[in-house]
């Protein structure tokens, strides 16, 4: 419960840079911290999922009423490998979580370096999720599904597989 307490003004400061974001630069500006992160964490992703990014960009663009504010290019996007790429924003949620769990160990109060921890996490509350054309990347793994399937029914309904694994 301290953690969600001790996130709740991080929360607060996301959806207000959020909201306020489509309106004025200077809050999209603020989002940087959250969009290095995200674009890291595709970037690390395609590494590790040999996907191969080639380029990363943090740099603001203006793309019809909004901001394109970061981008990484993949060379080998595949069906085997996209949704792991596409998705890995999603763990960019651990950070946040780790702050709390670090400044919240033992007895605490909020104090002038939690106001800029807040900051600093806000942003990454707002690009833990990942963007529509990511979600769009990752429906290139369908098949990753079917074969997930059909390993939960193999593993549900054949029991002899239990003796294999134990």
């Amino acid at each position: 419960m301290d953690k969600l307490f001790y996130l709740t003004p991080s929360l607060c400061l996301a959806a207000a840079i959020w909201v306020l974001s489509r309106r004025y630069v200077v809050f999209t500006l603020m989002q940087l911290p959250g969009t290095l992160c995200h674009e890291l964490a595709h970037f690390v992703a395609g590494l590790l999922t040999f996907a191969r990014p080639v380029s990363l960009s943090i740099i603001p663009r203006r793309e019809g009423k909004g901001y394109r504010l970061g981008e990484v290019k993949l060379a080998n996007a595949r069906w085997y490998n996209s949704v792991f790429t596409a998705l890995a924003p999603l763990l960019l949620v651990l950070i946040p979580w780790s702050v709390a769990v670090l400044r919240t160990r033992g007895p605490w109060h909020f104090a002038a370096l939690d106001a800029a921890l807040a900051f600093l996490v806000a942003p990454q509350f707002l690009a833990c999720w990942p963007s529509a054309t990511d979600w769009k990347l990752a429906m290139r793994s369908w098949p990753l599904l079917l074969i997930a399937g059909a390993g939960w029914y193999a593993w549900t309904t054949t029991p002899w597989l239990h003796g294999l694994v134990a």
